[in-house]
């Protein structure tokens, strides 16, 4: 009975969804969306145990722009629906270096999860396994060299990835926070290692 129940539930949320606005469909066309991990979940409840399936999804627009999001559903397509809808609603914005790599080096921690990544020269490519390929990718970055060091599981890599892009800033965030002019802000690091040779 409360299969039933919940098939029907699930008919009513479809019903709604196909009411929406297209204009938003149209304006989420240009969205990329990679499903990073799926795996069969069990809760055990008085008649025995109930199976269902939890997504990981990663979003975004290729142009500075990504979320994740995670689903739990009795079916594989709900869980992934469920996830990406979650994904697009958590997205962060994240500066890039002329539009194809990261403006400094970063960590990111998140539990057991340790990430490293770092700015590269143009052709380098995006250098980084499992899902913070996908995170990288998605966002858009061409040329980065990214390393995990701690935990493999995908839920706290994509959560320590997110970390270190939260922290990224670029040399017009930084110069508004110093009260300083973006040339002054380029040009310290550019002439970063003269400038500590003549301070030592």
């Amino acid at each position: 009975m409360a299969r039933g129940n919940s098939q029907g539930g699930g008919d009513g949320n479809r019903r709604d969804r196909n009411r929406g606005n297209p204009a938003e469909e149209r304006a989420d066309s240009d969205i990329v969306e990679k499903l990073v991990h799926i795996t069969r979940v069990a809760a055990t409840v008085k008649g025995g145990r109930r199976f269902s399936f939890a997504a990981l999804m990663i979003v975004g627009d290729q142009k500075g722009r990504v979320g994740f999001g995670h689903g739990k559903a009795r079916e594989v397509p709900e869980a992934i629906r469920k996830a990406t809808e979650e994904a697009k609603k958590t997205m962060i914005r994240v500066p890039l270096r002329e539009s194809r790599t990261l403006h400094h080096d970063g960590n990111g921690r998140w539990g057991a999860g340790k990430v490293m990544v770092r700015s590269a020269p143009p052709g380098t490519g995006v250098i980084a396994g499992g899902p913070m390929r996908a995170v990288l990718e998605t966002l858009g970055v061409q040329d980065v060299v990214g390393k995990s060091v701690g935990s493999s599981n995908p839920y706290n890599m994509v959560r320590a990835t997110f970390e270190a892009l939260k922290a990224q800033s670029s040399p017009r965030q930084v110069a508004a926070k110093r009260g300083k002019k973006v040339a002054d802000v380029i040009g310290r690091r550019a002439d970063g290692a003269s400038a500590a040779g003549d301070g030592e």
